[in-house]
């Protein structure tokens, strides 16, 4: 008997950040890849997951998230950004970002349509796409500036395109999008039917007193928007794996449809002890901590053979380039460093669907800095005549 398994999208078996994780384990390396943080969350935020499981707040959560929850949530946008939520029709909970731009992206596919993803692009979403019987069209971000390629974006739609999918603050880059870009954007789509995307999960982590600029506050983008966020990035705690969606009431009914029967509910105390956290009034500034992170490992990588790209405008990470060392691949020279050199990071052309490779690879810094200086000692040995 031969059992014949569906391939549901083109992706490889094992993403890149699974491989170089491992590596970094193989090795014993400082694991600079993955954007996890490796130092611990506020106490607060903690001791209030105690208290939930005390308390016992164990069993399911509604399925739509704690009220108390999505009620802290609205008032946190109301008062970061001004924005008016409907917490029961416009909030969802999920177990992950991850999860709700699959959500998402299941609400509105069917086969045949096409989605818009500029390149380099978080990797779950083509897959996420594919796996919906969908096609994505791949357009590539300027070089460099890794900005919107406007012409190209304008020339990729047609009678198929179904969506277009956002990343601001930027995985891998660190950009950010400015008004002009939501106001190209709207431009662009207006007398369309195109549904929007929006992953802003790293929105708590703008540097240098820039502001994040959401599609919730683009009054014709916002109504044609699913959301996406994630506590995680903001306060640290990666591994409990909750987020949000955030859409108008029709596009929340649609994926709620789904989330019901996916996951149906979200960790019941994690959601308790962030929705107390949301209402303290002094809780750490993620954007501090991680501005300070950020300047304090570009300071070191100036004692590096490695060219820094502009500073990250937000998110975890900064890119930087080594084609002034190696002519290796992208791939092989992150291997060896990992490898040879102690230090793990990851290849920006696994973000490119045609594996496109500029020699940069990307760093995270949301790590403790005695781990930042330890792996920059080893970067600083690098003789690049050994790649």
């Amino acid at each position: 008997m031969s059992l014949q398994l569906p391939r549901k999208h083109n992706a490889t078996d094992t993403t890149i950040f699974t491989v170089m994780s491992t590596l970094a384990q193989q090795y014993n390396a400082i694991n600079l890849s993955q954007g996890f943080p490796d130092f611990p969350i506020d106490t607060k935020l903690s001791n209030l997951l105690h208290e939930a499981s005390l308390n016992g707040l164990n069993q399911y959560a509604p399925m739509a998230g704690l009220p108390i929850l999505r009620e802290a949530i609205a008032q946190d946008f109301s008062k970061r950004y001004s924005i008016t939520l409907n917490p029961d029709t416009e909030i969802t909970i999920t177990p992950g970002a991850t999860y709700a731009i699959y959500t998402a992206f299941s609400a509105i596919l069917s086969p045949g349509d096409e989605v818009v993803v500029l390149e380099p692009a978080y990797d779950s979403y083509i897959p996420n796409i594919e796996m919906n019987g969908a096609k994505a069209i791949p357009v590539k971000l300027l070089p460099k500036t890794f900005a919107p390629d406007w012409e190209k974006i304008k020339a990729s739609i047609n009678s198929r395109t179904k969506a277009i999918i956002i990343n601001t603050p930027h995985n891998p880059t660190g950009t950010i999008w400015q008004q002009e870009d939501w106001n190209q954007l709207a431009e662009l789509l207006r007398n369309t039917d195109i549904f929007i995307l929006s992953d802003e999960v790293y929105e708590q982590l703008v540097f240098d007193k820039q502001q994040h600029c959401s599609v919730l506050q683009q009054p014709e983008l916002r109504e044609r928007s699913f959301v996406l966020y994630s506590f995680g990035k903001a306060f640290h705690n990666t591994g409990w794996k909750i987020g949000y969606c955030i859409a108008p009431p029709t596009l929340s009914q649609a994926f709620r449809r789904l989330h019901q029967f996916l996951s149906f509910s979200v960790n019941t105390p994690a959601q308790y002890a962030l929705a107390q956290y949301l209402s303290h009034t002094e809780r750490e500034s993620p954007t501090e901590l991680l501005q300070n992170k950020r300047n304090y490992f570009i300071e070191l990588m100036q004692q590096t053979p490695f060219q820094l790209l502009q500073p990250s405008q937000g998110s975890y990470f900064q890119l930087v380039s080594y084609a002034g060392m190696s002519d290796a691949s992208d791939i092989d020279f992150a291997r060896l460093l990992t490898e040879k050199y102690g230090v793990a990071t990851i290849p920006i052309s696994a973000f490119y669907s045609d594996k496109h490779d500029d020699k940069i690879l990307r760093f995270c810094f949301a790590k403790k800095e005695e781990t930042l200086t330890k792996a920059v000692e080893r970067l600083k040995d690098i003789e690049p005549e050994s790649f």
